[in-house]
């Protein structure tokens, strides 16, 4: 342990030492995918959980799909680009089947103080501590970069749910944030209006709450015309799948939000604005209990390991470790410097957030 301590002493003096030669990456792209387990992102589906009846409707075509007796097959077949690409040109943290820890430090484990402290960088449980629509008092790395030279209106926030202009605190900072069933607006692009329409001609199942393919879409178009440097996207289906106790859905969702990520990157190392520039950082608000079949489907600090989480980073300044085996603990209060840390910006706050994920960002 004490040698873990020194080496990250070191780390971090070595890195404060050369913060002023900056990194290749000029734009992050931030992924959450709520409430996704770090159990499916690093053994794939659960069998108990897949051949369960109340969580399944058709365990046949689901083994099909995603069951194979090999742990890395099994989770390669769920999310193919996180472990075909990711986890051989990028870094994944969280198994902790093999001792490698993440975990929230805020005590309520569930949405809205999961991304306070993604965000800010520290937990809050005395302001943070409910999902209501109430604007966050603590500033945010977003709005630090954009307040930054260079970085003046080029972040951006889109996200499946409506409660995100709070958590960022758009009225505050005027980061533009377009989340749950909205329209987009200002001068709109013909596929911008499109969406526009389609938002209010689907089925949707989750209220305010926006379908995650619409989300995507409203931001890789935003992200073609207006080339921010800071993008948020924030998933939402896994969550609410996981909630109304749909396994099969659960897992379908996560298999297609890593296709949009596949194709997210896959434009980015094609356009000269991105290619080669770009790092993805990639986590969850909070985990899921674990303990007993129904657990999975609830989170809360009443839920044992719901505080268990993940992260993924992929870019030019990420060595290529793949799944990281190291013994460690990490914490989601470390994302936030993380993202500055990226940019050769130096975030701070008050209270302290986290120190940044060293290990993530090779030196310049």
């Amino acid at each position: 342990m004490k040698k873990l301590q020194l080496l990250s002493i070191f780390l971090l003096i070595t890195f404060s030492l050369t913060a002023q030669q900056k990194l290749k990456t000029e734009n992050v792209i931030l992924i959450t995918l709520d409430g996704m387990r770090w159990q499916e992102v690093f053994a794939g589906a659960e069998k108990r959980l897949l051949v369960n009846k109340n969580f399944t409707d058709d365990s046949t075509t689901l083994k099909k799909l995603f069951w194979d007796e090999s742990t890395q097959k099994r989770r390669e077949l769920l999310m193919p680009f996180f472990w075909n690409v990711i986890g051989k040109q990028g870094q994944l943290y969280g198994n902790r089947l093999i001792g490698n820890k993440v975990n929230t430090t805020n005590t309520m484990w569930f949405s809205y103080p999961g991304y306070n402290e993604i965000l800010t960088g520290f937990a809050d449980d005395v302001n943070i501590a409910s999902n209501d629509k109430v604007n966050n008092p603590n500033k945010n790395v977003l709005e630090f970069v954009q307040s930054q030279k260079g970085f003046g209106n080029r972040v951006a926030a889109f996200a499946s749910w409506e409660t995100f202009p709070y958590i960022i605190n758009s009225v505050r900072n005027k980061i533009p944030v377009n989340s749950g069933v909205v329209k987009a607006k200002g001068n709109l692009s013909d596929r911008e209006k499109l969406l526009n329409d389609i938002s209010f001609q689907l089925p949707n199942e989750e209220g305010q709450t926006r379908l995650d393919g619409l989300t995507f879409q409203y931001a890789f178009e935003y992200l073609k015309l207006n080339h921010p440097r800071l993008l948020f996207i924030s998933f939402d289906e896994t969550d609410h799948y996981a909630h109304e106790g749909e396994y099969d859905r659960y897992l379908k969702s996560a298999r297609y939000t890593d296709d949009m990520i596949r194709s997210l990157w896959e434009w980015v190392q094609s356009d000269s604005n991105y290619k080669d520039k770009t790092t993805l950082v990639i986590t969850t608000d909070h985990g899921r209990g674990n303990k007993n079949e129904e657990d999975w489907k609830h989170h809360g600090s009443k839920m044992p390991e719901a505080d268990q989480i993940w992260f993924a980073f992929l870019g030019p300044d990420t060595p290529a470790l793949g799944e990281v085996k190291t013994e460690q603990q990490l914490y989601q209060n470390q994302v936030a410097k993380t993202i500055s840390t990226f940019l050769s910006l130096e975030y701070s706050n008050q209270p302290k957030p986290g120190e940044p994920i060293l290990s993530a960002i090779k030196k310049p």
